[in-house]
């Protein structure tokens, strides 16, 4: 299989058991390279569990999980695989460009892209300014830019809009459209369910199982609802389980 055949992200039979009981009880789905994938549901659903699997940061009691046809978490995929997560990971008492340097220095990537990436997350305007200081949706733009330093192929992003303004909203999720149009790989998680309809495919999650595994113009086929959230209630209602 030639590489750019290989999917970004593979997922089969994975179960991850926390306290004692099964979050992601037997979980099996694919992305495809070049994609934005929305990973929607409500929260304590398994979302962030998931995506930790995906990075190779969270323990797993069975299955396998890889990323670019490499076990997740492997040293290939170090720079190959950005990981945003909901709490902001940067630091407060740098300005909003030291943070960059810093992570720019520890990737490898160019110091040319820590302006591209400001002008991405529109934070140009604050670059001189201490990340301490900053609004909880500013925090977390600072973070998805450190994410954007490089080149990674694959972008694994928790709850990235969550606290931010519905304009902000719309250009980050553009922002997220023309990365995938450009060859990168996103999957973002989000409890927002009118974000879907932004998403190339979508992966609905509840209780640890998927709900559903397809396209959005496909979910509403299939259910006969008019938006998202409409869909997700009706597969909850009738315990639909993918095909």
């Amino acid at each position: 299989m030639m590489n750019n055949e290989i999917p970004a992200i593979e997922v089969a039979g994975l179960r991850v058991v926390r306290g004692g009981r099964a979050v992601l009880p037997d979980l099996s789905f694919t992305v495809g390279r070049g994609t934005l994938t929305g990973l929607l549901g409500p929260s304590g659903g398994g979302k962030s569990t998931l995506i930790r699997a995906i990075v190779g940061v969270q323990e797993v009691a069975g299955g396998e999980v890889r990323v670019l046809g490499h076990p997740a978490g492997s040293a290939p995929l170090r720079s190959q695989v950005a990981y945003v997560t909901q709490a902001p990971s940067v630091y407060g008492d740098l300005s909003v460009e030291e943070n960059l340097r810093y992570f720019a220095a520890v990737l490898g990537a160019p110091a040319a892209d820590i302006p591209r990436v400001l002008d991405e997350v529109g934070l140009a305007d604050r670059a001189g300014a201490l990340t301490g200081q900053l609004s909880g949706g500013q925090k977390a733009r600072v973070s998805l830019a450190t994410a954007l330093l490089g080149a990674p192929e694959v972008l694994v992003l928790d709850e990235p809009t969550v606290g931010l303004d519905p304009v902000l909203r719309r250009d980050l999720w553009s922002l997220f459209n023309r990365l995938a149009d450009a060859g990168r790989t996103l999957l973002v998680s989000s409890h927002v369910m009118d974000e879907a309809q932004r998403c190339h495919r979508l992966l609905l999650l509840r209780d640890g199982r998927l709900l559903a595994d397809e396209t959005p113009g496909d979910l509403l086929a299939r259910t006969g609802a008019a938006d998202v959230e409409s869909a997700f209630l009706s597969l909850i209602e009738k315990e639909e389980v993918p095909v």
